[in-house]
């Protein structure tokens, strides 16, 4: 696969994945919405397994990555189906942009990584902002809200750890088995959280558009996104990989405008160039403070 369509189907796929989520669970309990996808991912990723001859390593690290992969595949996705009934899909994408930034904290006490330069506190600060003007336009508009943002916070965090902790892992691995590895601690614990959270299947109540958003969201969603991502992440340099999490708020914000008449309020639009701005400021602010005092 070329690089170039590997990187717009993830650009494309994460873009329309949180108005996927919103569909999915508008007649779906959030649990069994997720708990379906992951179900139709796993499949055909366990067939392509067997038919490209890729095995699936058992080792006490593969089992590590797999158990660290499913704390950002459990605690992420689960956190942002609930949040899906009280926040917009625009909303959650631009929430889910934070990711590097929380990453990079993470990083520093569980890494050991370098502590924030100032350029980089900086960017946290302008992000920060950004994100406090969204949140208030939002807790002004619906105070149900504010549960939802605590929720997509809470997904966010979940996805920023999982990262950070599969970076600790030295080892070498398909993505695919990655990616089934992980679906399969995932899965049952989904399988859990749905029969004690509700553990019925009213399927007479289901409406087309959201067992089509389930159905989209485990092939392109779960599977094909997660594979053309790690092989991006193989390809390409980190920042140009993460030009990603900049592009699709904007795009997933168009798409719920348009798709799902979402309010896009001027707050919102102010807080999301804040944001962004934010996010370009950590990742090439100091690069480009580098380069300006070389060429002084």
């Amino acid at each position: 696969m070329p690089v170039s369509v590997a990187y717009l189907a993830v650009v494309l796929i994460w873009s329309t994945t949180p108005l996927g989520i919103v569909w999915s669970s508008e007649t779906v309990h959030p649990t069994l919405a997720v708990l379906m996808r992951m179900l139709i991912a796993i499949i055909p990723g366990v067939i392509i397994m067997k038919l490209a001859k890729i095995n699936l390593p058992w080792s006490v690290q593969a089992r590590k990555i797999y158990a660290y992969s499913c704390v950002g595949v459990f605690g992420g996705m689960l956190f942002s189906y609930f949040s899906a009934r009280y926040l917009s899909s625009g909303l959650m994408s631009l929430i889910f942009g934070l990711s590097p930034i929380l990453s990079g904290v993470l990083a520093q006490k569980i890494l050991a990584e370098p502590k924030f330069s100032k350029i980089r506190i900086a960017a946290l600060t302008v992000a920060l902002s950004g994100l406090f003007v969204v949140c208030f336009d939002s807790i002004s508009l619906n105070q149900d809200s504010v549960i939802g943002l605590g929720l997509i916070l809470l997904g966010v965090f979940f996805f920023s750890l999982s990262g950070v902790m599969v970076k600790s892992v030295a080892i070498d691995i398909h993505p695919l088995a990655t990616t089934v590895g992980a679906l399969t601690f995932s899965v049952p614990l989904f399988a859990l959280v749905w029969f004690f959270a509700d553990g019925t299947l009213p399927y007479q109540q289901w409406h087309a558009r959201s067992i089509w958003a389930i159905l989209y969201l485990g092939i392109f969603g779960s599977l094909v996104g997660f594979l053309a991502y790690f092989f991006i992440l193989q390809k390409l340099r980190a920042s140009t990989v993460a030009l990603i999490t900049m592009m699709t708020p904007v795009f997933a914000l168009y798409l719920g405008a348009i798709l799902n008449n979402e309010q896009v309020s001027l707050h919102l639009v102010f807080g999301a160039l804040l944001v962004m701005c934010g996010l370009a400021l950590y990742q090439w602010g100091g690069k480009l403070n580098w380069q300006a005092k070389k060429a002084l």
